[in-house]
């Protein structure tokens, strides 16, 4: 065990999407922040990583006080969130350092180029072990039980392929195009990159079956034109107590490399733990960074959808836009689009201040930013996702949701219907 040193200074770094990496800049820290400058030679053939936050110059830019993590927002996104985070402090633990002791520096440097998106972060924190090939079913049965609480050891590798986003446990891997029976945490040539998310009894509210319930809200998001993410189910054991587990293909790489990821939250500075985004935002962002006005109106239905389907949990992080090696952006496909009710029916994101049923007024001003000529045309949206939600129960049973389950989902559904029904008036 060698002995704890504070990480003061990372080189950042960028892999394309032809597999070339390529120097960012530089990330500092002291005791008044973390410092960002870019390399200039990167500034003269590639586009500013987070326009709205960092500067386009070679300038040393502090980080503003009260990010998360003390971060500036492109590079907080690299860090993983609640699932993530509970691994690599197991891992912190097991080396005699206490989670506390660790800096946002530290987390980069442990994750060196294995999170999402395009950036990477050297020198890694320390030497870490050549990866070994595991069965993406042994890492389910692994992080289940870490999940659960029933084992304090935790498998090396699943701390080295657990260092994506989101609170719950998932995994990446890798599988063959033509084979999906044959998935690995180690790339063979050939390759696809995967995310497989895994359940447990314990997840609110569906437990089991929340990636079977996920896997018909992205059937339904690709019927209505919402651009999802591809996915598919993969067999659990029945050990899991799980009947699939849904598997996510990875839309931040390309077959060679990658394109950089930023989410909303990252991009506006908006703490995305705190309900601190409205769609009125969203909407003029997405307009402004991707340069197309028909990108408000995709945001727009996407906000119906979670609207109308009780997506509550739509917070800055499950926003987020891609950048190609040119600089150019577009919107993510559409992600963690799911059955996610609050208590309280609110949303992380707001509809022009509203975080439920909102006014008749105000939806029609959303879609006015988002790009629509007169609010009929914003009603054949709603229409469309209306109808489309009418279908999740046939969806769900058809990919082996329970009928009890999806008789629960359809009343909380029915309930927000009734409560919007207004929009269509």
């Amino acid at each position: 065990m060698t002995p704890y040193e504070a990480t003061r200074r990372l080189a950042v770094s960028r892999i394309l999407a032809d597999g070339r990496k390529v120097a960012v800049g530089t990330l500092a820290q002291n005791r008044d922040g973390v410092y960002f400058a870019y390399d200039a030679a990167y500034l003269q053939q590639y586009g500013n990583l987070s326009p709205y936050h960092l500067r386009a110059d070679g300038s040393v830019q502090l980080a503003a006080r009260g990010l998360p993590h003390g971060l500036h927002g492109v590079f907080a996104d690299c860090l993983p969130d609640g699932w993530g985070m509970l691994l690599q402090d197991r891992h912190f633990r097991q080396q005699g350092i206490l989670p506390a002791q660790v800096t946002a520096l530290d987390r980069l440097a442990f994750i060196g180029d294995r999170g999402m998106g395009a950036l990477g972060f050297e020198p890694l924190w320390q030497p870490q072990a050549p990866p070994e090939n595991r069965d993406y079913a042994a890492l389910g049965l692994a992080a289940q039980a870490v999940f659960d609480g029933q084992t304090e050891d935790v498998l090396q590798e699943l701390i080295r392929v657990g260092s994506s986003g989101g609170a719950r446990p998932k995994a990446q891997i890798w599988m063959a195009p033509d084979e999906p029976r044959h998935c690995r945490t180690v790339a063979q040539p050939g390759d696809e990159a995967w995310l497989v998310k895994y359940t447990s009894r314990h997840l609110p509210p569906l437990g089991h079956e929340e990636g079977l319930c996920e896997a018909a809200y992205l059937q339904l998001a690709e019927r209505a034109g919402l651009q999802p993410c591809a996915w598919r189910l993969l067999d659990a054991p029945a050990k899991s107590g799980a009947k699939r587990w849904l598997a996510l293909k990875r839309f931040d790489c390309t077959a060679q490399g990658r394109y950089h990821l930023h989410s909303a939250s990252g991009l506006l500075h908006a703490d995305y733990r705190l309900p601190s985004l409205d769609y009125s935002d969203l909407l003029k962002m997405s307009k402004q960074l991707c340069r197309a006005p028909a990108i408000g109106r995709l945001q727009f239905a996407r906000a119906i959808f979670n609207l109308l389907l009780a997506n509550h949990d739509d917070h800055g992080k499950n926003w987020a836009f891609l950048q190609d090696d040119r600089g150019d952006w577009q919107p993510a496909p559409f992600y963690d689009a799911t059955f996610s009710p609050h208590p309280r029916g609110e949303h992380m994101t707001a509809f022009g201040g509203y975080g439920k049923a909102p006014p008749l007024k105000t939806m029609q001003q959303l879609a006015a930013h988002a790009g629509f000529p007169r609010w009929p045309e914003a009603q054949k949206i709603i229409q469309q996702i209306a109808d489309t939600a009418a279908t999740f129960g046939a969806t769900a049973l058809a990919l082996g949701v329970k009928k009890s389950t999806v008789r629960e989902v359809q009343q909380h559904l029915n309930h927000i219907w009734q409560e919007n029904r207004q929009l269509l008036a």
